[in-house]
């Protein structure tokens, strides 16, 4: 099992910023890709950013590319997403998930809480 908790989402402006951290208690963090997904109100969950075990294969939705950014740092068991340039269309629930298959597989095994990004206009 592995635990995740989503935390640093906030309100802020527009082009403004703000970084997610995502901390993993449980089984080896560095066995895992990390993805980032969020969900707006009435919308369904959609991918934002992944990212391999060791930091090198990195994947972004188009509409975040260029302006969001996943980090790791293996020794703290956490993932990040640095997000920059912020419009109110990023507006929603971030979740952090886990994913067995260390380059990533598409399919994760776990999941996080979810934090609250709200961007104003």
């Amino acid at each position: 099992q592995v635990q995740l908790v989503a935390s640093g989402g906030r309100l802020v402006q527009a082009g403004g910023s703000l970084r997610l951290s995502c901390t993993a208690s449980g089984r080896t963090f560095s066995n895992y890709a990390m993805g980032w997904f969020r969900q707006a109100p009435g919308k369904e969950r959609e991918f934002v950013a992944s990212i391999s075990w060791d930091g090198t294969l990195k994947r972004y939705a188009d509409s975040v590319k260029g302006r969001f950014t996943a980090s790791r740092d293996n020794a703290k068991n956490t993932v990040y997403l640095q997000m920059n340039s912020l419009k109110p269309e990023d507006t929603a629930v971030y979740y952090c998930a886990a994913d067995s298959r260390r380059y990533g597989s598409g399919a994760y095994d776990y999941w996080g809480q979810g934090t609250q990004v709200t961007v104003s206009s």
